[in-house]
């Protein structure tokens, strides 16, 4: 062969397709559908190579919206990058249980502990000597909020202004009325965001009594809280100061039931979480802000609410142990002295109420207290809650209303759980708590309930606190059952939020 023919021959070898380059060549798949996960779960964006071929000889990169040269995650020369932010949050994860990862093609992100400050629009970008493509995957941060309070004001003409307002939502969140199987959408609705980026939404409507109205607030037909409230009655007051059901215009006894439903969506798992519970409100005198209970009834499962609550638990010790109406050990057991000085009524005296040794002023604060147990059996007449009376409470008498600085959660065998409103709110629960949970959030204005066993949520009620608050409680006279607030080891009881 002539040197001429050589040098063509050479050429066309170079400009000769080979038959690896179609195997070489990046096609980047990504699903169509947008990922939602919630706040704090952890999130799969599928991106993978098609046809399948590996990728641990290729460079990836994952970067949000426009931000190509600042990636979260990104692959080199066989080397995993993250970005400053994401070194412990983002790894390349596998888009279903199948997936042989990055040997197969599969080069999809894995996001923990995603923030509401993730969402957006994901780019997967392939690339190598050969070429590249990409994909964008959308995620969604999803916040379920709090159950909703429904929160009525009676008008002199007997009907009622209520009021539905939850907050903790993102994004922005529905919300309907409905009342005798008729949805509305309000006119009226208002949607808040905070600093945190959260929303929080209010709507109001003017409904007449007796009547039965539910308030529904959510961000998808199947993942929405909805509150009931059912205004009856009205009430009377007897003698010694409790309300019963009669016919007197000082009051009306409301009754809730609440249901939620809850779709936590992530990229590779999906599942219902459905709680129940109920709502209900009722206004103290005295010009004193409005007071409000939320109420589940038995059964609802609110162990996530519970447990943050917990993070924030203290050791209550009692004030006043020498009381001569009630016996008392370690600052933490009392039950009632049964001494026959102690005036008769089962729980309308001070003579067997007692505070805790310090009160607060601020922050969150978490107690529990054991209302019995096995041997002796459990309590079912007993006060507990927070008073912001600083004196003795010896000289208390008759039914003590927030009007006058006490919020409890009570039972008794006549009425079951109630709370000591005006009008007192009667707890539609089938079965009273055998530890109860004691959640005071001072800032908020917030006093909740929980049977803290069976991760229940009884109640919450919501005021303006003023002043220094002290746990309260009453062991309930002639009731052998002892109260024992439970301590935690872990807990110390130096530490400046305790008392």
């Amino acid at each position: 062969m002539d040197a001429k023919m050589l040098h063509l021959s050479l050429l066309a070898a170079l400009f000769t397709p080979h038959s690896t380059t179609a195997t070489e060549n990046i096609a980047v798949s990504v699903s169509g559908v947008p990922v939602s996960v919630h706040q704090g779960h952890t999130a799969t964006l599928p991106c993978w190579l098609n046809p399948p071929k590996s990728a641990e000889s290729l460079d990836v990169r994952w970067f949000l919206r426009d931000t190509f040269d600042a990636p979260l995650l990104s692959y080199q020369g066989r080397q995993v990058h993250h970005g400053s932010q994401y070194v412990d949050r983002a790894a390349f994860g596998l888009r279903d249980a199948t997936s042989s990862g990055l040997k197969a093609g599969d080069v999809s992100l894995e996001l923990v502990n995603v923030t509401l400050r993730d969402a957006g629009v994901y780019t997967c970008y392939v690339s190598s000597d050969q070429g590249y493509d990409k994909g964008t995957v959308q995620l969604n941060v999803i916040k379920v909020g709090s159950p909703p309070v429904l929160s009525p004001q009676w008008n002199v003409n007997g009907t009622v202004n209520v009021s539905c307002s939850s907050e903790g939502w993102y994004p922005k969140p529905w919300l309907r009325w409905s009342e005798q199987g008729k949805v509305e959408t309000p006119k009226v609705l208002t949607h808040n965001t905070e600093t945190s980026g959260l929303v929080s939404v209010h709507s109001s409507r003017l409904v007449s009594s007796p009547s039965k109205v539910f308030c529904s607030i959510g961000l998808h037909e199947e993942e929405n809280w909805e509150a009931a409230l059912h205004l009856q009655g009205p009430v009377q007051t007897n003698a010694q100061g409790e309300e019963n059901l009669g016919s007197s215009p000082s009051g009306w006894v409301l009754f809730g039931v609440t249901f939620a439903a809850l779709l936590i969506v992530s990229a590779i798992l999906a599942y219902f979480l459905k709680n129940r519970g109920s709502r209900s409100k009722s206004d103290p005198g005295g010009g004193e802000d409005p007071v409000r209970e939320h109420l589940l009834p038995t059964g609802a499962d609110v162990g996530g609410f519970l447990e943050e609550a917990r993070k924030h638990y203290v050791n209550v010790t009692l004030d006043n142990t020498e009381n001569p109406f009630l016996r008392t050990k370690d600052g933490r057991i009392v039950r009632d002295g049964d001494v026959p000085d102690v005036p008769d009524g089962a729980l309308v005296t001070g003579a067997t109420s007692i505070k805790g040794a310090s009160g607060f002023s601020s922050g969150r604060h978490y107690w529990e207290v054991l209302l019995g147990n096995e041997k002796v059996g459990f309590k079912k007449s007993w006060w507990i809650g927070v008073t912001s009376v600083t004196g003795s409470l010896e000289g208390l008498s008759g039914l003590p209303r927030a009007s006058h600085g006490y919020w409890f959660l009570s039972s008794d065998a006549t009425k079951g759980l109630w709370l000591n409103t005006e009008p007192v709110v009667l707890l539609p629960v089938q079965s009273t708590p055998q530890t109860l949970g004691v959640y005071l959030d001072y800032d908020s204005g917030k006093l909740s309930f929980y049977s803290a066993g069976d991760k229940r949520h009884i109640a919450t009620v919501e005021c303006s606190f003023k002043g220094e608050v002290f746990p309260f409680f009453n062991p309930g006279k002639g009731d052998a059952a002892p109260m024992e607030i439970v301590h935690r080891e872990e807990v110390e009881s130096s530490h400046d939020e305790h008392v």
